[in-house]
């Protein structure tokens, strides 16, 4: 049975936190085959194309993609190459609600990790798939796109309320 689980939402410290590697026995275990299913749940829930474990409060190197073709499981997944052409493209994030930026990444990328079976993959990533992937392995590392944003597009007030809060704590 798979339930949605509520998201961090910006500042929670969490999203700060960078994720902890799974060995593949971890990511064979029950506890992380319902995690994985409860974050597929939850990202199509919350119409996201893409979900980390730190967004869910769990400090792991893990992040389900929606694909046209289903899910994408990645674990501990590691950028190997990113092409040189970059594009500039709004983004927006289910743990900042209501904020979007331009963000520059790179349009090709090389992959690997492990899936959800804890297979070793390694796969070429384009366009939005690789922006994708891009956002959330910067989530496991602790960075929000709002980092790496020269430009707010939408919800400058309430980005600037939710920094607001976080500097009163």
């Amino acid at each position: 049975m798979t339930k949605v689980l509520p998201l961090k939402i910006y500042p929670d410290p969490v999203l700060r936190i960078k994720g902890k590697k799974l060995t593949v026995a971890e990511i064979q275990s029950d506890e992380i085959q319902q995690l994985i299913l409860d974050m597929e749940e939850t990202m199509i829930t919350e119409e996201g194309i893409g979900l980390a474990a730190p967004q869910i409060g769990k400090s792991l190197r893990l992040t389900v993609i929606r694909t046209d073709d289903g899910s994408v499981v990645l674990i501990n997944p590691r950028i190997l190459m990113k092409s040189l052409k970059k594009e500039k493209e709004e983004e927006g994030c289910l743990s900042i609600p209501e904020v979007f930026g331009t963000v520059r990444r790179a349009i090709k990328i090389r992959v690997s990790a492990f899936d959800q079976n804890g297979k070793k993959i390694k796969f070429t990533a384009n366009g939005l798939f690789a922006r994708v992937i891009l956002h959330e392995v910067d989530h496991l590392n602790g960075i929000l796109f709002i980092d790496r944003s020269k430009e707010i597009t939408k919800g400058q007030e309430v980005l600037a309320k939710m920094k607001k809060s976080n500097d009163k704590s």
